[in-house]
């Protein structure tokens, strides 16, 4: 039995839909990344699953049991990190660690989960002398120790140097070797590609594509050149050139619409090279996952769904959560 089970979810704050029938599992020892824009639906998703909302249509269950309904039993089970503080700002990691694991039957070491997210010769500063990246860091070893069963990790690399990346995705690899459950959201589309087994994208309340990031960089149009230049070409001298549409898809990403064959590279980076302008990023029939979310949650057009066993159709169009700029 999946460990998460969100089934036809849809939570309303009065006629505004945040979520609008969202469906998906996760599994024990699986890292699943809950990816979308702003306003998406993401929180509102989670907070049901933590037990803080309530479905107005759907269910919902983690490890088998209502999140709402049977929160006493389930609390104890799970570990959420939060984005933002929630921290007396004059505690000290090592104390607020002790005070946490006064709470579960078998918590972990507070010295021993501080050195596992590097912050050992920190354990005596208080939380508003930590740096950002060092808070977020603390928030995860609090999210961890009561040895959780399910982990929902609210972007945990967000704010954080690349040696703390490495640290916080070594960290997710060893809760998944456990056995831990990890629902990961992240704005950081090269950061799941690297953490998650599994990518469920939601945009306007739905479910827009899920799948392995594999499976789903490879389930565009490969017929398609994309590159990284300075933004404001002139994508309509550049599409003379090529024979094709060309989109700005987004600030300085732009799509070449047509089949990537090497006379039509070269003819990109001539035209490219006879303007002085620098090509920052070149994939020819291939995708990144950005490229994925980019194409699922634009703005304008129909949203296509994304099912990589199978079939790609328009859904039905919902709103987000009303609040353009939350998560």
């Amino acid at each position: 039995m999946p460990v998460l089970e969100v089934h036809d979810l849809s939570v309303r704050y009065g006629t505004v839909a945040a979520v609008d029938g969202v469906s998906f599992t996760a599994e024990a020892g699986e890292v699943v990344g809950l990816l979308g824009p702003n306003g998406a639906g993401k929180t509102t998703t989670i907070e049901t699953l933590e037990g803080f909302r309530k479905p107005t249509t759907g269910a919902v269950r983690v490890l088998g049991l209502d999140p709402a309904a049977d929160r006493d039993r389930l609390t104890p089970r799970i570990g959420v990190m939060l984005q933002d503080g929630g921290v007396y700002p004059g505690i000290r990691p090592a104390e607020i660690l002790r005070l946490l694991a006064a709470f579960y039957p078998d918590p972990e070491d507070a010295a021993a989960l501080l050195d596992r997210v590097g912050l050992s010769h920190r354990a005596e500063a208080t939380w508003r002398k930590l740096s950002g990246g060092e808070q977020q860091r603390l928030s995860l070893a609090m999210a961890l120790v009561g040895r959780p069963a399910v982990a929902f990790l609210d972007e945990p690399t967000a704010g954080i140097d690349v040696s703390g990346r490495q640290l916080i995705r070594q960290v997710i690899a060893e809760l998944r070797t456990a056995g831990v459950c990890v629902l990961v959201t992240t704005h950081d589309l090269d950061e799941a590609e690297k953490i998650a087994d599994r990518v469920v994208i939601v945009d306007r309340g739905k479910v827009v594509a899920a799948g392995t990031p594999a499976e789903l960089m490879e389930s565009g149009d490969s017929e398609e050149i994309r590159f990284g230049a300075p933004p404001g070409l002139d994508t309509a001298a550049l599409g003379k050139a090529m024979t094709a549409a060309v989109d700005e898809v987004a600030a300085g990403e732009y799509c070449v619409h047509t089949e990537a064959t090497p006379a039509n590279v070269a003819t990109l980076t001539a035209w490219l090279a006879d303007r002085d302008l620098p090509l920052a990023d070149l994939r020819a029939g291939r995708q990144r996952l950005e490229d994925v979310f980019l194409r699922l949650t634009a703005i304008t057009g129909e949203v296509p769904v994304i099912n990589v066993h199978g079939d790609a159709r328009p859904p039905p169009r919902g709103r987000d959560d009303g609040r353009r700029g939350a998560a």
